[in-house]
């Protein structure tokens, strides 16, 4: 198996000027090494946060060229296996996340990880292995790897885990794949602006799509597909990721819209990502099953 180090390379925004470290034919399964959000600089207690270096934030790994890709294709990537190292760490400081304006000072804590639960003084957290950084070289100009957008990036939403598979519109020939910020467990929102951050292992399977289009990712796992998306507003991020998912129905089946916009207010679910970063995440959840009764497939494959 093919793996990629943090040697290798990484990256700080996802730009299709990036040059990539490792070439790959589509349907090639591979490991990739990745860093924390900090780039492994927080490891004790006894670290002054304000002091690390704010320039190394969230680092992915990459970017990896796979071959056949080209703009108007879709990157398929499935997450096989995320492992992840013995200790994370998270923060909250002045101006971060939802408390910000009322936190005075730079904090950290250092979360031990052992027997799959993570230790937050006397109280076990389960774990919730998932990646935060992931996606593509973007249309247009270079993305910091902390925004979200239709290449995905800093999208943080917890059902980026093990067996998940992402859909991703390829815009640069190559696509430039990267990844990276994992976390060992992260709620829904992301309030303090930082899950368990934590350094790991993700082994994935890149393949080429031809003959379909996205706007924005897709993501599916054993029981429903999602629509990401990211936008300035959480109330635009809501209504995009429904009516892009309203849609795509629609177009594959050919049923009206008022009824499939019935359907969904029915059995779909609008739900949060992320609201810290500098555009925010949400998602718009479909049951496999119903996609099942309606006939229809969201991707071509």
């Amino acid at each position: 198996m093919k793996t990629v180090t943090t040697e290798s390379g990484i990256i700080y925004e996802f730009n299709k000027t990036n040059p990539y470290v490792i070439k790959v034919p589509s349907g090639t399964t591979m490991k990739i090494e990745t860093y924390d959000c900090f780039q492994n600089q927080i490891q004790t207690p006894e670290t002054e946060v304000g002091r690390i270096d704010w320039d190394k934030i969230n680092p992915a790994t990459g970017p990896i060229f796979v071959e056949d890709a080209m703009p108007g294709d879709i990157l398929k990537v499935t997450i096989e296996k995320i492992e992840i190292g013995k200790q994370g760490v998270m923060v909250v400081g002045p101006n971060l996340g939802v408390m910000g304006h009322k936190i005075e000072r730079m904090e950290s804590k250092i979360l031990p990880i052992k027997d799959d639960k993570i230790h937050f003084n006397d109280i076990e957290l389960p774990l919730n292995k998932m990646i935060g950084v992931i996606g593509v070289a973007p249309e247009e100009n270079g993305v910091n790897c902390g925004t979200p957008g239709a290449h995905g990036g800093s999208m943080d939403n917890k059902m980026i885990t093990e067996g998940a598979i992402l859909y991703f519109p390829v815009f640069a020939e190559g696509a430039l794949f990267a990844l990276g910020d994992l976390h060992a467990a992260m709620g829904d929102g992301e309030v303090s602006v930082s899950g368990v951050e934590v350094a790991g292992e993700v082994t994935v399977k890149l393949d080429v799509l031809k003959g379909d289009r996205l706007s924005h990712p897709m993501l599916e796992n054993e029981v429903v597909f999602t629509q990401i998306v990211s936008a300035e507003t959480l109330d635009e991020a809501a209504k995009l990721a429904t009516s892009e998912m309203i849609e795509r129905i629609v177009e594959k089946t050919g049923l009206p819209l008022s009824e499939i916009t019935m359907l969904m207010s029915a059995a779909g679910h609008s739900e949060i990502c992320q609201i810290v970063d500098p555009l925010m995440t949400a998602r718009f959840v479909v049951p496999k099953w119903l996609l099942k009764e309606l006939e229809c497939t969201l991707i071509n494959e």
